[in-house]
């Protein structure tokens, strides 16, 4: 099958190209936000072809995740609208912007985000997340805490940005991500988008991993750091809630009791690797790829065959 897509969130797409498919990706000149083109620090396979949008003219089905890409598609074309975020604005009264269609189906990548999001009529589906295992190993030798995200400093309190430092207090913070080099503050380093390998390797060798997001589907980073075998203190907030159980980690609505837990994972190795072990397990069990990737085949060929 030769499937349509723009390349717009890459941790994503790295699962979702593993597949047994052909994998066509826009690029332009600029390599810009609607012609990006193979990833540049992910492994994607050969699969992954970059094309012209002009040049794209055997897709079987798209792949749509911004409502701007439906006036780009080929007439007639099979469209699976993958939906990554929560709502915005005036939630939960948020109505989807692909609402009352009977021509698409929208895929959510998580149950908090198809009960939250008004679609009306238009049919949805839940396909969850799942990674290509990382290689990294957690080693937990270092006394620090790490944190994974995206743009910190813009998306601010979304992203738990003001809650680092409360974090720093108790030991030396790691940030890794897009956009993190304007952070500052006293015992925070950042790691200004490494290659997902080498951003693997350096977390492994923290202490526990921080998912401090307050309203965001469910960061790969999260899943990513469970897989690895890392102990989770996370917010008690959307998704995460599902995706952590009690003994793979410490979930709570009350930072507190998250700081307190850092402080414990710190002064007890031993603790730490147990409950990353635990976290590993679930991770693997529930995000899995190959589970991941037969999700998708069966959507993939339901909509191709509604086409016909």
């Amino acid at each position: 099958m030769n499937i349509l897509l723009w390349h717009v969130h890459g941790s994503w797409t790295t699962a979702f190209v593993q597949g047994k498919h052909r994998y066509l990706v826009p690029v332009n000149d600029a390599r810009d936000e609607w012609g990006r083109g193979r990833a540049r620090t992910f492994d994607w396979p050969s699969t992954v072809v970059e094309l012209p949008l002009g040049e794209i003219r055997d897709a079987d089905v798209a792949i749509v995740q911004r409502p701007e890409e439906l006036r780009l598609l080929p007439p007639g074309l099979p469209v699976i609208y993958v939906e990554h975020n929560t709502p915005k604005g005036a939630v939960p009264q948020t109505r989807h912007p692909m609402a009352d269609r009977d021509d698409l189906i929208i895929a959510q990548v998580t149950h908090f985000n198809q009960l939250f999001w008004d679609t009306g009529q238009t049919r949805t589906t839940v396909i969850e997340h799942g990674i290509v295992e990382p290689a990294a190993r957690y080693s937990g030798e270092q006394e620090r805490l790490a944190v994974v995200t995206n743009e910190p400093v813009r998306r601010g309190r979304v992203t738990g940005t003001d809650l680092f430092g409360r974090f720093a207090h108790v030991a030396p913070l790691d940030v890794f991500g897009m956009g993190v080099a304007a952070l500052s503050g006293a015992g925070i380093t950042t790691y200004d988008d490494p290659p997902q390998r080498r951003l693997h390797e350096l977390v492994a060798r923290r202490r526990a991993y921080l998912h401090l997001c307050r309203w965001t589907s469910l960061g790969l980073s999260l899943i990513e750091a469970m897989q690895i075998g890392m102990p989770v203190l996370a917010l008690a907030t959307t998704e995460a809630v599902e995706a952590v159980p009690a003994d793979a980690g410490v979930i709570s609505t009350r930072v507190d009791t998250l700081v307190e837990a850092a402080h414990w994972l710190l002064a007890e190795p031993a603790q730490a690797s147990r409950l990353g072990e635990r976290a590993r397990q679930v991770a693997l069990a529930r995000y899995g790829l190959d589970r991941f990737l037969a999700d998708w085949d069966r959507l993939l060929e339901e909509q191709t065959c509604a086409s016909r």
